[in-house]
């Protein structure tokens, strides 16, 4: 095996590039011969640039190519329309009779069916044929979204890995390395049957009402009606960028792992409940997985700074900044800036930083579970603005439960005052302070309290209630339109909103079954809209994204068993209502939720 430890310097990613180029700026590549492995394509359901910046594509990549056994290429969705072929080798995505898919996102759901159809794999894993070969592999999939729901993907997957991939690769790997193995449904109904973690849709039958809504599943004989998610317990070294490359969205930065999960459980947040328990590495494995760092790299990124306890944080900190390296992170915690903190960030010279309130108002917040007040937010506009970062970057979130035109007025007067603060000091020093505002539509996920609640409602329908889809937007768009003029003559202040009809699709997606895999077919294959290809099957968006359901409704993620009592997540989406607060999950003492009962 050889592993390519060199990587260039050059910058700014180039679609035009060829695999040789973009192989040459890589460091951190397995490079195999294929001759008496075991062939593993491993594809990201993305272009290269989008998949290169996903730290668990790069960590199952890493465990793959561990195995001696075996050699696993990336693949990847090609920049235009030529053929889906290896980064490693060049070779065509059929010569491969194992595929694993690394899936996070609902958007990138229509990128799979794309993906057979380009490579003239067939989609559907009913139709494939008794043996596992080149042209007709075995299609694995795994994934922080194929743990939520893998409903709507689940037609074309022979196997899901549910869980994290640390604990259940191996075993996996146990049974495809084997010879004897048998034929494709002999091994899934065993991986089925004798281990946690894995899931053959093709063994499990769904059962819809006569209005369409999903019932219940029928699985095989001797098979359990729902799969345990399986997650890691410990590490000794915490994921971190295993390939670098400048040709990526996160060029020439090395992300650590601090963790799994977010003890905090806001009531929107997937992570926060399908990662339960919440694991904090240990500070060794994390200082660990920072000396793996190339010296050529000095951006380091890290992944779970909400749950981190100030005093770790400032060790870590301490230990970058002594590296001489600059600090990077997705958003910060208004009431976690410490004096040690804001040095680093002073000197690793970000162009911003972002928070996020994601609730508009205090009561919002509190109805969603997170507890940041005014005065948080204020204080850590005022803490960076005086260690001379200038540009704020806030996460909001419109159209959470509850919502009223009276949250929007109090976040409006909340930027403002943010405004004021960091002129202020701004002007004292000649510098020109800036805030930038990304306002997302609150999208409701499985495995959260607020799974229950109709996309674009601010108030509880009855249960099975729907309201159109039309009304949905039209609510979601209001708040935009008020939002843009409100801000509109503010200088120094830029908003971007996402797209309400994409949002509404992801809900589609989040909270779909099976019949959705014949949708994103018709899509990839005729480029049709979303909404026209849900309609050439009957479907619509109430059925999924705008129905209230309750605590005795049938979900079709209800299939993974994450330990999580359904009465708990009921509960809590009442709480939201109420705006009661929950404390954050303390995996010692607190046995509310199920996960931690032993």
């Amino acid at each position: 095996m050889n592993r390519k430890r060199q990587v260039s310097r050059q910058s700014a990613y180039n679609p035009a590039l060829s695999r040789k180029d973009l192989l040459a700026r890589e460091r951190g590549t397995y490079l195999k011969k294929w001759t008496g492995r075991l062939l593993v394509g491993l594809f990201y359901p993305n272009h290269y640039r989008v998949g290169m910046s996903n730290l668990g594509f790069q960590l199952v990549y890493r465990l793959l190519n561990d195995d001696e056994t075996l050699v696993c290429e990336r693949l990847f969705l090609p920049e235009s329309t030529e053929p889906v072929l290896s980064v490693e080798s060049g070779r065509p995505a059929g010569d491969f009779p194992v595929i694993f898919i690394s899936i996070s996102f609902e958007h990138d759901y229509v990128n799979l069916a794309r993906f057979f159809l380009a490579t003239g794999i067939e989609p559907l894993a009913q139709r494939r044929g008794k043996t596992i070969e080149p042209g007709n592999p075995l299609v694995v999939c795994g994934g922080v979204a194929t743990f939520m729901n893998p409903e709507p993907l689940a037609p074309f997957i022979d196997l899901f890995v549910v869980g994290e991939a640390e604990p259940l690769l191996p075993v996996l790997l146990t049974y495809l390395r084997d010879d004897n193995r048998g034929d494709r449904q002999e091994l899934l109904y065993t991986l089925n049957r004798d281990h946690q973690g894995f899931y053959a849709p093709t063994l499990y039958q769904t059962h819809y009402d006569d209005q369409g809504r999903f019932e219940r599943f029928d699985q095989a004989p001797g098979l359990a009606d729902r799969i345990d998610r399986i997650g890691l317990e410990t590490t000794d070294s915490s994921a971190h960028s295993e390939l670098l490359t400048p040709e990526t969205e996160f060029a020439d930065l090395y992300l650590t792992e601090l963790g799994r999960g977010c003890s905090r459980g806001c009531r929107f947040c997937t992570a926060g409940f399908v990662y339960r328990p919440p694991r904090l590495w240990d500070v060794e494995a994390i200082l660990k997985s920072l000396d793996e760092r190339p010296d050529t790299i000095s951006r380091v990124g890290l992944l779970g700074m909400e749950m981190i306890n100030r005093e770790n944080l400032e060790l870590i900190a301490d230990h970058i900044g002594s590296d001489g390296c600059s600090l990077s992170f997705s958003s910060l915690r208004a009431d976690k800036i410490s004096d040690n903190l804001l040095k680093l960030l002073r000197d690793s010279n970000l162009k911003s930083i972002a928070i996020a309130p994601d609730g508009a108002s205090e009561r919002l917040r509190r109805v969603i579970n997170k507890q940041l007040t005014e005065k948080d937010l204020l204080s850590a506009a005022e803490k960076l603005t005086e260690a001379g970062l200038y540009r704020l970057k806030l996460y909001l979130m419109i159209g959470l439960p509850t919502e009223t035109d009276a949250d929007l007025e109090e976040f409006v007067a909340l930027v403002q005052h943010m405004r004021d603060v960091m002129h202020r000091i701004g002007r004292e020093r000649g510098r020109l302070s800036e805030i930038s505002i990304s306002v997302n539509s609150f999208v409701p996920k499985p495995w959260t309290p607020f799974q229950y609640h109709p996309f674009g409602a601010s108030g509880k329908l009855g249960s099975g209630e729907t309201f159109t889809a039309r009304k949905a937007l039209q609510n979601i768009k209001a708040k935009i339109k008020y939002l843009r003029k409100s801000f509109c003559p503010v200088p120094n202040l830029r908003i971007k909103f996402d797209n309400p009809d994409q949002a509404l699709f992801q809900v589609v997606l989040a909270r779909g079954d099976r019949r959705l895999a014949q949708v994103l077919l018709n899509m990839a294959d005729s480029g049709i809209s979303w909404k026209q290809a849900l309609k050439r099957q009957g479907l619509n968006e109430q059925l999924f994204a705008t129905r209230q359901y309750d605590q005795t409704s049938s979900l079709p993620w209800s299939i993974v068993d994450h330990s999580i009592h359904d009465q708990y997540l009921w509960d809590e989406y009442r709480r939201s209502f109420k705006e009661k607060a929950t404390l954050p999950c303390d995996t010692e003492l607190c046995r509310r939720c199920g996960v931690c009962i032993d």
